[in-house]
C-alpha cells in the first residue's frame, strides 16, 4: 500500500472554523451586484450559478435558487428546470473549456447528510480529473490543480453557454 499523501488546503479551515455570517449565505450572495467578485458566473430566472469560496476542485460550483428552499420537493416545476438547465449548461462549459474526465454531481440534503448551508437547496457541481483531489483521505499519489477563484471565473464566465449538446463527449454526465 503505498503511503498517505498530505494534500494542504488551509483556505477550507477558514471555513471550517470561520464566522458565519447572519442570514444565508446563499441569499446574501444573489443579492451582491458584482458578478466577478461574487464569483457568480450565471442568472436565471429562478437560480443562479457561482463558484464555490470552498472548492475541492478548480472549477467546482453551486447552482442555486433564489428561492430560500431547504428541500428539492419545495421547488417549483419552473424552479426545477430552470436549475436543471442551468447544471447541463455548466457540465458542458466545464467540459468544454477546463476538460475534466468526469463530475461528481449532487445534493446534500440535511445537515445529517452533510449540507453546509442546510437551509437553502443548492446542488454541488465537481470536476474531476484522474489522480486528483477526492473527497475521502487518499491512498495513492495526489495531484493537486490550483488555481486562483478569480482565473476560474473568468474562464468559465467567458465559456459559459458556447458550448452545446453536441460539444465533447458523451460520457453520460
Amino acid at each position: 500500500m503505498a503511503p498517505v499523501e498530505n494534500l494542504w488546503a488551509p483556505w477550507r479551515l477558514e471555513y471550517v472554523r470561520g464566522e458565519r455570517p447572519d442570514g444565508c449565505v446563499l441569499c446574501a450572495k444573489h443579492a451582491e451586484t458584482d458578478d466577478a467578485e461574487a464569483l457568480v458566473l450565471a442568472r436565471g430566472e429562478h437560480a443562479y450559478v457561482v463558484l464555490n469560496l470552498y472548492p475541492y476542485n478548480p472549477g467546482h460550483l453551486m447552482v442555486v435558487p433564489y428561492r430560500h428552499v431547504a428541500g428539492l420537493e419545495q421547488l417549483t416545476a419552473d424552479e426545477s428546470r430552470e436549475a436543471q438547465e442551468l447544471l447541463a449548461t455548466a457540465i458542458r462549459t466545464i467540459r468544454g473549456a477546463m476538460t475534466p474526465g468526469g463530475f461528481n454531481v449532487g445534493l446534500n440534503l440535511g445537515s445529517a447528510a452533510g449540507a453546509g448551508i442546510p437551509d437553502h437547496l443548492h446542488w454541488q457541481l465537481v470536476p474531476r480529473w484522474e489522480g486528483d483531489v477526492n473527497f475521502m483521505p487518499l491512498l495513492a499519489d495526489v495531484r493537486v490543480m490550483p488555481q486562483h477563484m478569480q482565473t476560474t471565473w473568468r474562464q468559465l464566465r467567458d465559456a459559459w453557454g458556447t458550448f452545446d449538446e453536441s460539444d465533447g463527449e458523451d460520457d453520460g454526465v
